[in-house]
């Protein structure tokens, strides 16, 4: 078995609230192996058969629609891929915990779309340093991330991808669960 996180966008934020147990209850239902959350932002480790990440993501995206009426991208990494995120991350040893992020994306965005974004962004003059990865997209929110204009919907539009972000500190703690 394939040990694997579900990272869900949009959880117990903007009125989407859901309860962890109530979406461990869900993917025991559809009978993953050694369910577990982590941090109440929709964090889910699960075991199962190796299967392609799309395939888990478009299954637990129509889950979310289906029980709890709540629309949601699903990212799904295996734990390796969880590692690269964090040690492919230029700034992970740079920046503050808190204040780095890996986005996770639904595709791999061209480099055309990612030179687009990082230009868009810095004609505002914001702080902000950006790498892309592997179906990621690195930002150091220098300032922080409440008083950020690079936002989700700003990176959707230009990197043509949804994505959902986690911290640094997130990451590793979730890494060390898995």
């Amino acid at each position: 078995m394939t040990r694997y996180c579900a990272f869900f966008g949009s959880i117990n934020v903007g009125g989407n609230r859901l309860s962890m147990a109530d979406l461990r209850y869900a993917f025991e239902r559809e009978e993953f192996a050694n369910v577990e959350t982590v941090v109440a932002s929709g964090n889910v480790l699960f075991d199962y058969d190796d299967r392609p990440t799309e395939g888990l993501e478009e299954l637990f995206a129509h889950m979310m629609a289906d029980r709890f009426d709540i629309e949601s991208f699903v990212a799904v990494r295996t734990k390796d891929e969880v590692r690269t995120a964090i040690d492919e991350n230029p700034f992970a040893d740079k920046g503050e915990d808190k204040r780095v992020h890996t986005h996770f994306l639904e595709g791999q965005p061209t480099k055309a779309q990612f030179e687009k974004l990082v230009a868009d962004h810095e004609e505002r003059g914001d702080e902000e340093k950006m790498a892309l990865g592997r179906r990621c997209l690195f930002v150091d929110y220098v300032d922080g991330v409440a008083r950020t204009r690079l936002t989700g919907d700003y990176i959707t539009r230009r990197l043509k991808h949804r994505h959902t972000a986690r911290n640094i500190n997130s990451l590793r703690r979730i890494l060390d669960k898995m």
